[in-house]
């Protein structure tokens, strides 16, 4: 399957790599129109993109310290890009010892369009169905969740709870039912083909800066979705030969490599402190 970077994926991915400064200055439209043009996007898709973040709340106009027009994040967008970093750039090994969060919830009939939103919404955090109405993740994602659904004002709508899976089933056999597992395999397997390739190519013959930043770009906008799609289980819940590992690997191993390099093809662009440290580093 062919990947698909869409302008506004492109550039929410941008903005979570290299457009968090330390002082919240905004990126010159011109500057993000440059970046862009070198992942094949024209400069309409991306005026029009900036858009309809700037309508959702995401960025905020600016103006640069040089007087050009800019778009930096809101308070909003900055708190789910730290939030995402959290996932995105994680290492630590999960234990099955940490236990579950289960999300059980109730909507009115007449405000089921809460209940669509409820769904998707739990689902894009990573939890599973264990049974119509009580959905469950491992405990590690309960801070995130009830931030998520605060925010979105759903919390009226739910109850959460932490605890430890007791049977009958065992819970590797639990776990099968509660995710689909095969999918979140297949997504793990697209990320790897073209993604290991851009690895083993980089280590055999490193480019410049400007290559650096297209292929982390790239690998960062598809990378960024599968920890959302993936719960990160224990690795004893999962099959053997479960693809995750090794994407994560490939993952981290090419932000080790090319972040940087990347960093010295934007910062030209930007102005003196406009590119942040490295994403995940806090």
């Amino acid at each position: 399957m062919v990947e698909q970077h869409t302008p506004r994926s492109l550039i929410v991915s941008f903005y979570g790599a290299y457009g968090r400064g330390p002082d919240d200055s905004p990126v010159p439209v011109s500057a993000l129109i440059r970046l862009l043009a070198v992942l094949g996007v024209d400069a309409p898709s991306v005026r029009s993109s900036v858009s309809r973040l700037k309508r959702r709340g995401l960025l905020l106009p600016g103006r640069t310290e040089g007087g050009a027009a800019g778009y930096a994040l809101s308070e909003d967008a900055r708190r789910l890009l730290d939030d995402g970093d959290r996932r995105i750039y994680a290492r630590s090994e999960p234990k099955l010892s940490e236990g579950w969060v289960l999300a059980v919830f109730s909507v009115p009939e007449a405000e089921r369009h809460k209940r669509h939103l409820l769904r998707s919404r739990l689902a894009r955090l990573g939890f599973g169905t264990a049974a119509p109405g009580v959905w469950i993740a491992p405990a590690r994602l309960y801070e995130e969740t009830r931030n998520a659904l605060e925010r979105l004002e759903l919390s009226p709508y739910v109850d959460l709870f932490r605890g430890d899976h007791l049977g009958y089933a065992a819970t590797a056999e639990a776990v099968a039912r509660w995710w689909d597992l095969p999918a979140i395999a297949g997504l793990h397997e697209e990320f790897l083909t073209v993604h290991e390739l851009v690895l083993r190519s980089w280590r055999s013959a490193p480019q410049g800066a400007e290559e650096a930043y297209r292929d982390y770009l790239l690998a960062l906008d598809s990378w960024r979705r599968l920890p959302y799609a993936d719960p990160v289980l224990p690795a004893e819940l999962l099959p053997d030969d479960w693809p995750g590992r090794r994407s994560a690997e490939v993952f981290a191993s090419l932000h080790g490599l090319l972040w940087e390099r990347g960093a010295a093809h934007v910062r030209p662009m930007l102005s003196a402190d406009g590119a942040g440290g490295p994403p995940g580093a806090s």
